[in-house]
């Protein structure tokens, strides 16, 4: 079977971290720009760009960047599935600055507080959302410079005095000679996670953080130039960084996923001749749902990587049957622990038993990364008990963005180190592996992506009508997925006002499923909301759904 451990002979530019431009979230592909100059980086919606055409633009953008910013820190990338999100990404990296990844498809609401928290000194934005542009910078007390490089027209209604360059601006000046390679510990990038107050929380990645990463997946996977990547993640969701870095510090090429691909992965894998499998596992969940995993349908797949959400033992063992020839693995780890510091093989004969209720095992630490279970008070739990995953090593970040009191919290300090603290709760197998039980508070993933029930909570008790509002989390049409219910208690509220509301605040996998009314919200023991209570009305249809 394919898809052993690396061959150590072969040449690998992350291989090396003695090499100073090899300490860089950029220098994989720099790296291979230089080796594979004329072989495919990007096939995008029936384009291509080799490594050396990829890289000249990369260089021109970033040349544009340092023209309207001498030191840029941070360059907000404003997109989906364009060139811009992809070289853009990597032109701010050239530049020596962080990417903040921004999504066209968030409200604009959402994206402007992104812009405001984070102190942009650019944002490069697709022709397809320039649209944005107006509503996401007009409320900003200082707006930074613009760079629209598929567009020579000027946004109409832009602030009065913002700095714009077109593409004819951009093209019209030189490119940067060389990439700029600063300080490993500087932010690499810096996403904004939901936050439990109603806002996302900054994640800043260094590129120390990254680079552990990166070179711990080069080592575990036998990733070649002539391997094609998906990508089925938006800029926004960590994971994608493992999709651009991972086939770009090989050689190999990315071929983004949207829309209809989407809906038919088994269709594209086997056209595209993909070789290297990436998504969170509700794509696997809908795929066999909709019977579309026949035995041997998907031949050309070496690896079949799962992330973002617990995987279902079933959904496992059918996609591993429709990719015969792959090795499957479910992959663990939050954001603050950079992109996955755990994982788990799959074995079709061993596997599906040692899953506990139906989920597959999260597996092992990297070697780089240590994970233990802790009690709340800090304190290792006895073998065989449950506790809460955490994490310690280099790929860990330092804290969140200009939130001391949030960082302190999410960390324990002990003799032996500062521990992360995930909020997943685990024990370990008798082989070692761990295995994932559920969340230890509020949070919950939702099409893989981490929502804090609070902040969607915080956002119902803005809409007219509405006093008190939980949220809880329910399966879905089946229980290998899970949605949203929010229960509400105010003066008749109108459930299609509200989710028009929240779909102007709110991304779409954070709107609730259904909506329930109560008079008054029911209290446990404590003096607290019974969510507990709540959840299990919903599923019984006690509480039925507000119409639409």
């Amino acid at each position: 079977m394919p898809g052993h451990l690396i061959d150590t002979e072969r040449e690998n530019p992350m291989q090396d971290p003695n090499l100073p431009s090899l300490r860089f979230l950029h220098s994989g592909f720099h790296a291979s720009a230089r080796r594979h100059a004329d072989r495919p980086a990007l096939s995008l919606a029936g384009d291509s760009w080799t490594y050396a055409e990829l890289d000249r633009v990369a260089r021109q953008w970033a040349a544009a960047l340092l023209r309207v910013s001498a030191r840029p820190r941070r360059v907000g990338v404003l997109g989906h599935r364009s060139l811009v999100t992809y070289a853009g990404f990597l032109a701010a990296l050239y530049a020596g600055a962080a990417a903040v990844p921004l999504n066209k498809k968030y409200p604009a609401a959402r994206n402007q507080d992104i812009v405001e928290r984070s102190g942009l000194d650019a944002v490069l934005s697709d022709d397809g959302a320039v649209a944005q542009l107006v509503p996401l910078l007009s409320a900003l007390g200082e707006t930074p410079p613009v760079l629209l490089p598929e567009t020579d027209d000027v946004p109409y209604g832009l602030p009065s005095g913002t700095r714009v360059l077109t593409r004819r601006d951009i093209e019209g000046g030189s490119l940067l000679p060389e990439p700029v390679f600063g300080d490993p510990d500087d932010t690499a990038y810096l996403l904004f996670t939901s936050g439990s107050t109603g806002r996302p929380k900054g994640v800043p990645i260094a590129h120390a953080h990254v680079t552990s990463f990166l070179r711990g997946n080069s080592e575990r996977y036998d990733f070649t130039p002539e391997d094609r990547f998906t990508n089925t993640f938006d800029q926004t969701f960590d994971l994608s960084v493992f999709d651009l870095f991972m086939a770009w510090g090989s050689g190999g090429c990315l071929v983004p996923m949207d829309g209809p691909d989407l809906r038919s992965p088994v269709d594209f894998v086997r056209e595209r001749g993909i070789t290297v499998w990436f998504s969170v596992p509700s794509v696997a969940v809908l795929q066999q749902r909709g019977g579309a995993l026949a035995p041997g349908s998907m031949p050309t797949l070496r690896w079949s990587l799962f992330c973002g959400e617990a995987l279902a033992a079933s959904a496992a063992a059918a996609w591993q049957a429709a990719a015969p020839h792959s090795v499957l693995e479910n992959l663990y780890g939050p954001t603050e622990a950079t992109i996955a510091c755990m994982a788990y093989r799959w074995d079709p004969l061993r596997s599906p038993g040692l899953s506990v209720n139906g989920v597959v095992p999260i597996g092992t630490p990297y070697p780089s990364m240590e994970a233990d279970l802790f009690a709340e008070d800090g304190s290792v739990v006895p073998d065989g008990a449950t506790g809460e995953i955490c994490l310690k090593g280099p790929q860990v970040f330092e804290g969140y963005w200009r939130d001391p009191e949030q960082t302190r919290r999410s960390f324990h300090t002990r003799a032996d180190g500062r521990w992360y603290r995930t909020g997943d709760l685990g024990r370990r197998a008798p082989d070692g592996a761990f295995i994932f039980l559920g969340r230890l508070d509020s949070q919950v993933k939702i099409l893989g992506h981490r929502v804090e029930t609070g902040e969607v909570e915080a956002h119902l008790r803005q809409q007219a009508g509405v006093d008190q509002a939980v949220v809880v989390a329910v399966p879905g049409e089946d229980d290998s997925t899970t949605v949203l219910a929010a229960i509400l208690s105010g003066p008749d509220p109108d459930a299609y006002a509200i989710e028009k509301g929240l779909r102007d605040s709110l991304p779409p996998y954070m709107i609730p499923f259904s909506f329930h009314l109560v008079d008054d919200l029911p209290l446990n023991a404590n003096g607290k909301v019974d969510r507990r209570a709540l959840r299990d009305q919903v599923l019984s249809g006690e509480l039925e759904p507000l119409p639409l």
